[in-house]
């Protein structure tokens, strides 16, 4: 036996008719009648009287429905449990192209933690191209990425703002670049360049930057972060979003500073995006709410100029933090 088929019985029950029961159903009414007459067969009643006005609940029939309709409220209430369980203990999947990682991403899970013990954050470092698939697919609740001014959000997904910066050039304190006020294409192009991987937004942006132009010497890495780590090393300079840069436990340290680029008036957004869905797991929902939160203080703390969060591509489905 399975609950579908006394799901069935109870829709024909209710609609007087295995045609409206079919329907409503979404089954081919060969395959409803089917269906309800292998239970009858297992059970060993005819549960309905089939007429030419309709199909209606034999005296077996009402005498078993109120155990049909009691194991499908507990089966109801098994799923509820489960579904609440798995809401709230369930891992948590954000993608992430490493911009502003550990200023933004570390205290953002570290307070998750806090009231969300059981749930684990898998944070997983990937291009643009790629978090927004897994997105789509289901394969991440969140995603962290970069929008350089004029690109386009895509379909099926909502976006979130939460920083909104300057492209500046990352060096570190005794580099050449650091003792300029700002510097210019021609003073990058003079220095080795560690640069993102092509699929970056950054590596984009630098490339329309130098015009196409190559520099003396370069690097191609994956990610802000270990870009971060080779300035510090020393093997060069790197351009990324302020919001990277400021507040980075380097940067705290003094190992790595940055500087203006002149000639440019380029915006960088860190958005936060998810899936349009109104079925959003509560873990989801309070680690986005949390970003959002973290964005804010990061916004009206630090020289990523943002106007604040906000939301880009209309209506927040209900059940989700808006901040629109």
């Amino acid at each position: 036996m399975r609950t579908e088929q006394l799901e069935y019985i109870a829709a024909v029950t209710r609609l007087g008719s295995l045609r409206r029961a079919a329907d409503e159903l979404r089954l081919s009414q060969p395959a409803l009648s089917e269906t309800v007459r292998n239970l009858e067969r297992e059970l060993g009643v005819d549960l309905l009287e089939r007429k030419r006005s309709g199909a209606t609940m034999s005296a077996e029939g009402r005498e078993l429905l109120p155990h049909i309709v009691g194991v499908l409220e507990a089966v109801d209430r098994l799923r509820t449990a489960a579904g609440e369980q798995h809401r709230v203990s369930r891992m948590v999947r954000v993608g992430t192209v490493n911009a502003a990682t550990v200023p933004l991403v570390v205290p953002v899970v570290r307070e998750f933690r806090a009231t969300h013990p059981v749930t684990q954050v898998e944070v997983v470092a990937a291009q643009q191209a790629d978090i927004h698939r897994s997105l789509a697919e289901g394969g991440f609740d969140l995603g962290l990425v970069n929008h350089l001014d004029g690109d386009d959000m895509p379909a099926g997904l909502h976006s979130t703002e939460l920083l909104r910066g300057r492209p500046v050039v990352c060096v570190r304190p005794d580099s050449p670049l650091a003792a300029l006020p700002a510097v210019s294409a021609s003073d990058l192009l003079a220095q080795p360049l560690i640069a993102m991987r092509t699929g970056y937004v950054m590596h984009r942006y630098v490339h329309r930057y130098l015009g196409g132009r190559t520099p003396s010497f370069s690097y191609s890495t994956d990610g802000a972060e270990m870009g971060k780590l080779m300035v510090a090393e020393g093997l060069g300079a790197t351009v990324l979003p302020d919001f990277s840069v400021v507040g980075d436990p380097l940067e705290r340290l003094g190992t790595i500073t940055y500087r203006p680029l002149t000639g440019d008036t380029t915006e960088v957004r860190l958005m936060l995006q998810r899936r349009r869905t109104d079925a959003v797991p509560q873990a989801a929902e309070d680690l986005h709410g949390t970003f959002v939160r973290r964005g804010r203080e990061l916004a009206g703390g630090c020289g990523a100029g943002a106007e604040g969060p906000r939301g880009t591509d209309g209506p927040t489905p209900e059940g989700l933090n808006s901040i629109a």
